[in-house]
């Protein structure tokens, strides 16, 4: 089976990210990541689609869990009636797509490519759980493979011995940045916001970034000012949850804030992806907001005093003007003009 996962940290290996196998599938808590090496098991595609929900996998995890998601439903369906396995499906479909509601129109696309290849295993007398397997891994490696073309025009924005800065965690655009700049020689230092409240930059991209070698500084997400300031940053790059046509960016909450701190400083700000055709404008963006709770307390120990209240909003919105480029497997673009991206054959990506 050919993988493009060799060389990658350990949680961006396929198999630590989300993987179906024996009626089950398995997927990496990513909220306790690294303390601890767990995996939550989901013998339904509705536990899947919780654990989405619940934030056991983020960045892009949530797309292959919803992949081996829909690998499950089969799994579940298989002794069902064609037409009745077909509905089944197609409510899963919906279930696993919905998790979580900023990133239903790319979530969308991949149930409803794998609710495609079902209905081809179906319809041939085939397993549809191992085709969608098969179709996930491909998709894996379809991603990973852009994503390290997104990589190397990226890596050649980034000075050697250049100091960079992210935000929260962008999954395999980080490794395939990383592996690059491995590969090139290029000496980086990389620093890297906490992104409370699950501090996905500390826990997730700080451990990829020291799983592959690099010299990795966690500061906490009210540092960037004075990190730019005085750590003399060469260039702040994230991914994005959606990129509108528009040239707006919807990203983990505090992405905008350092966005306009990059922008004063003269740091330039580089977006990674691809752009998402079918959000037309940043009005077609639902901003998730998530249990307030959460923001008063930090990895499970609370910080205030009864009666405080606390505001959770997922995502922001940075808008084109503080956006240098986006960075695509087909070169990088400016924000008000990504239109072009589409001009040319665009492969299947999710």
């Amino acid at each position: 089976m050919k993988r493009c996962d060799q060389d990658l940290a350990f949680m961006l290996r396929y198999e630590n990210v989300a993987w179906y196998e024996d009626g089950e599938v398995k997927i990496l808590d990513r909220r306790i990541y690294p303390t601890e090496v767990k995996f939550v098991r989901c013998k339904t595609h509705g536990e899947v689609a919780k654990a989405i929900t619940d934030m056991v996998t983020q960045s892009a995890g949530p797309y292959t869990a919803a992949a081996m998601g829909m690998a499950l439903a089969a799994y579940e369906s298989k002794d069902l009636a064609k037409e009745e396995q077909i509905k089944f499906l197609e409510d899963a479909a919906y279930t696993l797509s919905h998790a979580r509601p900023t990133t239903v129109v790319r979530m969308s696309q991949i149930t409803n490519g794998s609710l495609e290849i079902a209905k081809e295993a179906i319809e041939r007398g085939e397993r549809a759980d191992e085709a969608i397997f098969m179709d996930t891994i491909e998709s894996l490696n379809r991603r990973y493979s852009t994503m390290e073309i997104v990589g190397e025009y990226l890596v050649d924005m980034f000075p050697n011995k250049g100091s960079i800065m992210t935000q929260c965690f962008g999954e395999t655009i980080v490794g395939m940045m990383l592996r690059v700049s491995k590969k090139r020689g290029k000496d980086i230092k990389l620093y890297v916001p906490e992104t409370r409240p699950y501090f996905q930059g500390a826990r997730l991209t700080a451990s990829v970034a020291q799983d592959m070698g690099f010299d990795t500084t966690v500061i906490t997400d009210n540092m960037p000012a004075l990190v730019m300031q005085t750590k003399g940053i060469d260039l702040f790059t994230s991914a994005a949850d959606v990129i509108c046509m528009d040239g707006h960016i919807t990203n983990k909450i505090g992405t905008y804030q350092i966005a306009i701190v990059a922008k004063y400083h003269g740091v330039p700000y580089f977006v990674t992806g691809i752009p998402d055709y079918d959000h037309t404008t940043v009005e077609s963006v639902k901003i998730e907001e998530r249990d307030p709770n959460f923001v008063l307390q930090a990895r499970g120990i609370k910080n205030t005093m009864d009666g405080v209240k606390g505001y959770y909003p997922s995502f922001d919105i940075t808008p084109p003007h503080l956006i240098s480029g986006v960075v695509t497997n087909k070169g990088i673009f400016s924000p008000y003009d990504l239109h072009r991206y589409f001009e040319t054959e665009t492969e299947r990506y999710y």
